[in-house]
């Protein structure tokens, strides 16, 4: 019977400890939106929380996982609907995820857009790179005014806090931009077209809605799929338990993500921590299975170029033809190119096209090629047909020419014109001077005759009349 009693009088603290240990049952999510505990908003398929991750000391303390490093933004409603303790709740938000992340140059930096109808940068990726004085930082921001500026917010953080100026890394080192925005109202301007520019830009927006929250403006500012950045809480007592889902979603458990893996271009993961090296287009993975080298096509023969294959940097080629012909529209095969027509030939008179694609100079009748095959120099300038002598045109050398005339003419004065020469003065000897005289004697004794002989015949004629 006393051991009855003691029994009976130990069953109250065991019924209350088993109650105690049994889990609560999870709230039931609203419709469109994922209940608090589901599946988190990780990006890769089968990314889940690491063993001991959620504990104390979260994942790293646990060794499983390492956050990702991330440029990551906190855009917060602090308009006069957030009272003073919901906007601290916030705050307690914002640095459980920062205490969940690993906070550093080379790691996550994070930067805070405080709004309201007016829009704050409280500071910068590049302002605090350690994580207590980010959670300094984040324990010193205070709310603003009315208004909920939802797009200005966003158009702000996309145009001054992602940016390299501000501390984000540059596009090539692939360190992802992320957004997280909190608010408990409906925005007031147009934020759906902000919102798409900002995914457009590459920058992942979480919508994270508190209370009175418009819903649809959520999933409009939220990135794909909505299910996993969509969230709603009813108050802002419950809101830091989400610290837990973006911890899930900020791990990572394989090289790829840890930033250990090696590979020289990419990184492939395989699941349970393994994964596999590959290189981008035009590049061959080299027996270590991480570097790559690029491939040379033209040397595999594959290329199809008619003429001439060129290697280019990228692991790439192109075709190129010989001299006299030119590439085709499919930019492997060649044409003759009609070198003479292209007037690029440079020959000063004759440009002659051969049957290879090639061409040669000649030069006009009378004139010879110099020795640069293009120009050319006079070589008989009779032989040009200018040189305007009447008859004859008589060569003296390569420039330089005098003018002659046919038998029985002279030249004239002007050296190129001829005259034909008098048959008295053939006959004449300038060096007879005696017989010129007793020639001249006998013609004026036989004009004295015939001037008598003509007078008798005149007188004999009158006589007989």
């Amino acid at each position: 019977m006393r051991r009855l009693r003691s029994a009976l009088l130990l069953l109250p603290p065991l019924l209350l400890l088993l109650l105690l240990l049994l889990p609560s049952p999870a709230a039931p999510a609203r419709p469109g939106f994922p209940a608090r505990g589901s599946r988190g908003p990780g990006g890769s398929p089968g990314r889940r929380l690491a063993p001991g991750a959620g504990q104390p000391g979260g994942a790293g303390a646990a060794g499983f996982c390492k956050s990702r490093p991330l440029d990551l933004v906190f855009i917060i409603d602090s308009s006069r609907s957030v009272r003073p303790l919901e906007f601290t709740k916030v705050k307690t938000f914002v640095s459980r995820i920062i205490d969940t992340l690993d906070i550093g140059p080379a790691d996550t930096r994070v930067a805070v857009v405080n709004y309201a109808s007016t829009v704050n940068i409280e500071f910068h990726l590049q302002t605090h790179l350690d994580k207590p004085s980010l959670q300094r930082a984040v324990g010193q921001i205070a709310p603003l005014s009315t208004g909920t500026m939802s797009g200005l917010a966003i158009q702000t953080a996309m145009e001054k806090a992602f940016t390299v100026e501000a501390g984000a890394r540059a596009p090539g080192s692939h360190i992802p931009k992320v957004a997280i925005i909190v608010t408990d109202g409906r925005p007031q301007d147009r934020v759906n077209e902000v919102a798409a520019r900002a995914r457009a830009a590459g920058i992942e927006l979480y919508a994270v809605g508190v209370d009175r929250a418009d819903r649809a403006s959520l999933r409009m500012m939220a990135s794909e799929p909505l299910d996993e950045h969509v969230f709603y809480v009813e108050t802002y007592g419950v809101i830091e338990k989400l610290s837990s889902r973006f911890q899930e979603t900020f791990c990572a458990s394989d090289p790829c993500m840890l930033g250990t893996h090696g590979c020289q271009h990419v990184c492939v993961s395989d699941g349970n921590g393994r994964h596999h090296c590959e290189c981008s287009q035009g590049y061959s993975l080299n027996a270590d299975k991480k570097t790559c080298s690029a491939i040379d096509k033209c040397a595999l023969n594959t290329h199809g170029c008619e003429h001439i294959c060129v290697n280019d940097r990228a692991g790439s080629y192109h075709c190129e033809c010989h001299e006299g012909y030119a590439l085709k529209e499919d930019r492997k095969a060649c044409a003759v190119q009609d070198q003479c027509a292209l007037g690029t030939h440079g020959c000063q008179h004759i440009c002659v096209n051969d049957r290879a694609g090639s061409y040669h100079c000649e030069c006009y009748e009378g004139y010879s090629l110099n020795q640069d095959n293009k120009t050319c120099s006079v070589r008989d300038k009779c032989a040009l047909g200018s040189h305007g002598c009447q008859h004859i045109c008589v060569s003296d050398g390569a420039a330089s020419y005098h003018c002659d005339c046919h038998t029985g003419f002279t030249l004239n004065e002007d050296k190129k014109t001829c005259s034909a020469i008098q048959e008295a003065r053939s006959l004449i000897s300038t060096k007879d001077a005696c017989g010129c005289e007793a020639t001249l004697a006998f013609q004026n004794k036989a004009v004295s005759y015939l001037q008598r002989l003509n007078t008798k015949n005149i007188l004999s004629g009158s006589l007989s009349a």
